[in-house]
């Protein structure tokens, strides 16, 4: 095993789940308040984009997924204010910042397994687009250059837990599932690693098992354990990117 697999929300970066995406679909919804569209709408369409993402078959990115969905219940005039949704990511969406607290122990372990020479990929969810996603790895005291991978809505065409979302990265990365470790904080999302020969590692100190998975028959604990985890494993040689 060379290569960590982690996720962001709730894993390297703990946050308050529902607090985090209330504020976000009510601040796209007052972003896009001045452009006409009707707020239950546009907050239907968000979800539904979303769900048609993490429904995504593998035949288009995440992006077009999204945009398609969209396109459907809105029309052609939601495409014009794309920009207008990165806007928001830029500047709005970093008020989000209020719902997560960064945990020195998730820099000190991407920092250490860097020291090490492991490979580290983040492996979140991919329905935002990379100015999002690199957001929130700011604010979990990282830089987007920890990472050698970083899943994103526009270059990715399926989304946890489908176990075609990890293949993905295996495919895009050159790896095997026997390199990897997936590290996260949702029982049924991040666990699904297993399906392909993945080991994996719950982190529980944001533990999200909705579906009341059996984690007793994983490796889990606080991501204090984890670190300690991290500090047991040997070093390896350094790899190429």
């Amino acid at each position: 095993m060379d290569t960590f697999l982690f996720d962001l929300d709730g894993t390297l970066l703990p946050m308050d789940q529902d607090e985090f995406i209330e504020g976000y679909i009510k601040g796209v919804a007052k972003k896009l308040l001045p452009y006409d569209i009707d707020n239950k709408i546009l907050i239907a369409t968000i979800w539904e984009g979303t769900k048609a993402m993490i429904e995504n078959d593998g035949t288009m990115y995440n992006k077009e997924r999204f945009w398609n969905r969209a396109n459907d219940i809105i029309g052609e005039r939601i495409r014009e204010l794309e920009d207008v949704f990165y806007d928001y990511y830029k500047n709005e969406f970093q008020d989000m910042r209020h719902a997560t607290k960064p945990n020195p122990l998730a820099k000190a372990s991407i920092d250490l397994l860097k020291e090490k020479g492991y490979r580290i990929i983040l492996a979140t969810n991919p329905v935002f687009p990379p100015v999002a996603t690199h957001s929130r790895i700011y604010w979990a005291g990282m830089e987007p250059e920890d990472f050698e991978w970083i899943t994103t809505y526009d270059n990715s065409s399926y989304c946890k837990p489908n176990i075609e979302y990890f293949k993905e990265i295996l495919k895009n990365r050159g790896l095997t599932e026997k390199q990897c470790i997936m590290v996260g904080n949702d029982a049924s999302d991040d666990l699904s690693a297993k399906n392909i020969g993945m080991d994996v590692f719950l982190v529980t100190d944001c533990l999200i098992n909705t579906k009341g998975v059996d984690i007793n028959q994983f490796r889990k604990g606080t991501f204090e354990m984890l670190y300690d985890y991290i500090k047991e494993l040997p070093h390896i040689p350094e790899h190429g990117k």
